[in-house]
């Protein structure tokens, strides 16, 4: 295991965290050495492997994100916004690459990443995983940039009844590649509040609808609604586990990289 890329998982307990445990644990090139919880956590002090209903790892879990840094190569991050600045600032001093799945994230705590970027963090950051979403991602852009504003764009996505944002980060990442296609600020384009009497649909603008029900892992549609046609790009997610791989692509991708700030189109070779 001397030469396996030595990873720590924050918010460990959670749906997330423990599949990248598992996907960690399955992967040749990986091994866990570090897990990270809130303070105060029930699991805090106790073996992983026990505290996830099975055999002892030999792995603490601890609140202390600094100390689990300094011995890792990699953390990955998909647990709240403010925790994740307070994890790039520990894994800037660490020198080590974080990976952040981590959605919700307004603006201007996505610029507060940078600071710790130019600290010597490797920063990977995006609101998917998954292959099929990064190309998805692509596919809307240039799209965008292909249709006029005759057609009107929308992002619909569907969550499980226990996601606390709203749209997803992937919904985000999505009508930020039609912004971009067309050439404007999302910030500028986007409708997201429709609520009772709003008036017609102002031309231009970047819809979204978030749809939270049962247990569906992920889908995402991007509509391009013109008279007479519509356009629809889909990805559907099945498998919470294609997220936790991607994240490990990710991780391992990062090796040797120069500080910075990063996303999956770069790991996956499709950055322009």
């Amino acid at each position: 295991m001397s030469d396996s890329t030595r990873i720590v998982i924050t918010g460990v307990s959670g749906r997330m965290g423990q599949m990248l445990v598992q996907e960690v644990a399955a992967n040749p090139q990986t091994q866990l050495v570090g897990a990270v919880e809130r303070a105060g956590h029930d699991w805090i002090g106790q073996d992983l492997g026990v505290a996830m209903g099975g055999t002892a790892s030999g792995v603490i879990v601890t609140s202390d994100a600094g100390a689990a840094m300094a011995q890792a190569d990699a953390v990955i991050d998909f647990t709240a916004p403010e925790a994740t600045i307070a994890f790039a600032a520990a894994a800037a001093q660490a020198g080590i690459v974080h990976v952040i799945g981590t959605t919700g994230m307004t603006a201007d705590q996505i610029a507060q990443l940078s600071p710790s970027a130019a600290a010597g963090a490797i920063i990977v950051r995006a609101g998917n995983m998954s292959l099929g979403v990064n190309l998805l991602t692509l596919l809307t852009r240039k799209v965008a940039a292909a249709l006029d504003e005759d057609f009107d764009i929308e992002v619909i996505e569907s969550h499980h009844n226990r996601k606390v944002d709203a749209p997803s980060g992937t919904a985000l990442m999505l009508g930020e590649a039609a912004a971009e296609g067309r050439g404007v600020a999302l910030a500028d384009v986007s409708d997201s509040g429709r609520d009772g009497i709003t008036g017609a649909r102002k031309r231009g603008d970047i819809g979204f609808s978030a749809i939270r029900g049962g247990d569906i892992v992920g889908e995402h549609d991007v509509m391009f609604a013109g008279a007479g046609e519509r356009i629809i790009l889909r990805h559907i997610a099945s498998d919470r586990g294609l997220f936790a791989r991607g994240a490990l692509k990710a991780a391992l991708w990062g090796q040797g990289r120069a500080p910075g700030e990063y996303d999956m189109l770069d790991v996956l070779g499709l950055a322009d």
